[in-house]
């Protein structure tokens, strides 16, 4: 009787023992950048659509209700669909373990799942802090702040300063930056003092040639639309983070379903109806080409 000998080159991979929890990093950051790369193309569409939950630019104000609630939608949207992409990815190329499949195995590949969603949020936020300290720079903390105007209220400033004898050579840069710092308290509790007030309507009279009652007109006006105009930035940033907060919410439990899905389909079981019609399509489109091809 002879005995085969099993060359290095056939011998099946050798698996991670089952009493092993230690998370395999490849999967995961396969997972992590798969996400992140769904979740980039998603986000650049919706930009380019004209979708966003919250903007500094004057006509953002305008938006209506309908369009920060599909924005918020459309979030939550693509948190599904990138981080559930990634935890699939992680599921899928994961190494099982020894022994038959049952409960704990889904719930490695769900660990699994769950761990390449949190390597991509630190990255997104770490790219996000990058690219945000980037544009802002030069800043508030490297320049006088005599130079820094409030830029949600850039658009009443210009209306407070309006006049069309003034020269075109007037520095008003730092009469913009100590106004927009003034009206920022129109939406506090006490509002703009009257001090304010006063100091406000002098440096209009001052700088546009108005009358004391115009001047005193345009102040009131620019004072209400700049309490009105700081609510709406308020409530945009607060969509915002109630957005985010439930898109990266429901993208974890996305990633886990993904990370089960795909370890169900590296088994060779059964997986979602919606995966199995998409699997099945993607298959009879490649068999397709193929015979276009030969």
């Amino acid at each position: 009787m002879t005995i085969e000998a099993i060359s290095p080159e056939t011998a099946p991979p050798a698996r991670p023992a089952l009493d092993s929890w230690t998370l395999q990093w490849t999967p995961i950051v396969a997972g992590a950048l798969t996400a992140a790369a769904v979740s980039s193309i998603l986000i650049t569409f919706a930009a380019t659509v004209g979708l966003g939950v919250s903007s500094a630019a004057p006509t953002w104000r305008d938006a209506s209700v309908a369009l920060w609630l599909l924005s918020g939608i459309y979030l939550v949207l693509q948190s599904l669909i990138s981080f559930g992409c990634g935890g699939y990815m992680a599921g899928r190329v994961r190494t099982p373990y020894e022994a038959p499949r049952g409960d704990d195995t889904e719930r490695r590949d769900g660990l699994h799942g769950v761990a390449s969603w949190a390597l991509a949020v630190v990255l997104g936020a770490a790219l996000a802090a990058a690219l945000t300290s980037a544009v802002n720079r030069p800043n508030a903390w490297r320049q006088p702040s005599t130079t820094t105007e409030p830029s949600v209220l850039s658009s009443e400033l210009d209306h407070l300063f309006r006049s069309p004898r003034r020269p075109p050579t007037a520095e008003l840069a730092p009469a913009r930056a100590e106004a927009g710092r003034i009206l920022l308290t129109s939406s506090s509790h006490s509002g703009v003092s009257s001090d304010d007030r006063t100091y406000l309507v002098q440096l209009v009279t001052a700088t546009t040639g108005l009358a004391g009652p115009d001047a005193e007109r345009r102040v009131d006006s620019i004072i209400a639309e700049s309490k009105t105009a700081i609510g709406r930035a308020r409530a945009g940033t607060v969509i915002l983070a109630f957005s985010v907060a439930t898109a990266l919410l429901l993208g974890a439990v996305a990633a886990w379903a993904g990370a089960e899905n795909g370890g169900r389909h590296r088994d060779g079981l059964p997986i979602s109806g919606w995966m199995l019609h998409a699997n099945h399509r993607f298959g009879r489109r490649r068999d397709m080409l193929g015979g276009i091809a030969s």
